[in-house]
C-alpha cells in the first residue's frame, strides 16, 4: 500500500476515543451539552399559551412594582366625582365608584393584594403539604396511616366553608387570611409528595445513601425531595390561582381587610350600583380573571418543560 493510501486510510479510521479528527489532523472536540436553564426555557417557550401567561404575569407583577410611582398616595381617598365613566377624563382614566376612588389607582394596588397573598399562601400551603406528604411517604406504616386519616379529614370539610371558620376566627386583617387560606390548601399538595416519596424510597440512590449511613433526615430532604419538585412547582401555581381567588371572594362578602385596595373589595362595593355604573366590578372582575389565567398558562409551561414526557 502507498503512503497516500495508508494516510487516506488512517484519516478514515473510527476514532473510538470519541474525538473527531478533521482532515488537517487537528482534533475537534464534542460539541457542549446546553445547560438546564437553556433546555428548560427552549422547552417552555414551544409553548404560546404559556408564553401568554407569562406574558400577562410580568404586566401584574410591573402594575404591584409600580403602583406608588403611575398613581401616587391613598388609593382609597377620594380622587373625583362619584361615579364617572372610564375614558371620560385623563385624571381618573378607568373612572371612578360611588365614593369617588380611582378605579384604575385600586386595580395598580390591588395587584400587590393579591400577589402577595397568592405567594404566601401558596408558601404555606406547600410547607405543610412537604411535611406532611414526605413523612407519610417516607416512612409508611402507622405514620402514613394517621397523617393520611388528618389529610382525609381536612377534606370532608368544603375549603371555603373552613376558610370562613378560620378567617372568622383569626380575623380579617390580610396576614390572618393568607394564613387560612394556606391551611385550607396543603391537602392536594400533601397526597402528591406522598405518591412522590412513595415511588422515589426505594430507587438505588436512596438505598446507596442509606448504606453509607446518610440520616433519614438527609435522606428526605437532600436525596428525595429534591427529585420530587417539579409536580410540586407545577401545582405550586395552580394553588396561587385559587388563593387570588379565595381572597377575592372573602373580599367580595365582605371580610376582607378595609384597610387595603383590594379588587374583591371593589367587585363587592361595585355590585350595588352594577346597573347604573357595570365598570365598577366589571373592570376588577375582568383583571381578576385575566390574573388567575396567567397563573394557569404558566403552570401548564411548567408542566410541558419539567415533564417533557408527559406532552411531545
Amino acid at each position: 500500500m502507498s503512503r497516500a493510501a495508508e494516510s487516506s486510510a488512517m484519516t478514515n479510521e473510527p476514532n473510538t476515543a470519541g474525538v473527531s479528527v478533521t482532515d488537517s489532523g487537528m482534533s475537534a472536540l464534542p460539541p457542549a451539552e446546553p445547560s438546564r436553564s437553556k433546555v428548560f426555557w427552549h422547552r417552555y417557550r414551544r409553548n404560546r399559551a404559556a408564553l401568554l401567561g407569562l406574558g400577562l404575569f410580568i404586566i401584574v407583577l410591573l402594575m404591584a412594582l409600580t403602583a406608588d410611582f403611575i398613581a401616587p398616595g391613598d388609593p382609597l381617598r377620594r380622587a373625583g366625582d362619584p361615579l364617572t365613566a372610564p375614558f371620560v377624563n385623563s385624571a381618573n382614566l378607568l373612572g371612578t365608584d360611588q365614593l369617588g376612588r380611582d378605579i384604575f389607582a385600586g386595580i395598580l394596588y390591588g395587584s400587590r393584594v393579591s400577589l402577595l397573598v397568592g405567594v404566601v399562601a401558596t408558601l404555606v400551603a406547600i410547607a405543610i403539604g412537604v411535611v406532611v406528604g414526605a413523612l407519610a411517604g417516607f416512612f409508611g406504616g402507622w405514620i402514613d396511616d394517621v397523617l393520611m386519616r388528618i389529610t382525609e379529614a381536612f377534606q370532608t370539610i368544603p375549603n371555603f366553608i373552613l376558610l370562613l371558620t378560620l378567617v372568622a376566627i383569626l380575623g380579617s386583617r390580610i396576614e390572618w387570611i393568607t394564613v387560612a387560606i394556606g391551611i385550607v390548601s396543603w391537602t392536594a399538595p400533601a397526597r402528591m409528595v406522598r405518591a412522590e416519596f412513595m415511588s422515589l424510597r426505594n430507587r438505588e440512590f436512596v438505598d446507596a445513601a442509606r448504606n453509607l449511613g446518610v440520616s433519614n433526615t438527609s435522606l428526605i430532604f437532600r436525596e428525595i425531595l429534591p427529585n420530587a419538585l417539579p409536580p410540586i412547582i407545577v401545582y405550586a401555581s395552580v394553588i396561587m390561582a385559587l388563593a387570588i381567588l379565595l381572597e377575592s371572594a372573602l373580599a367580595f362578602l365582605g371580610l376582607g381587610d378595609p384597610n387595603y385596595a383590594s379588587w374583591g373589595n371593589m367587585i363587592g362595593q361595585g355590585r350595588a350600583v352594577l346597573r347604573t355604573a357595570w365598570y365598577c366590578a366589571a373592570i376588577p372582575g375582568m383583571v381578576i380573571v385575566l390574573t388567575v389565567l396567567s397563573f394557569s398558562l404558566v403552570g401548564e409551561g411548567l408542566n410541558d418543560a419539567l415533564n417533557p414526557r408527559q406532552k411531545k
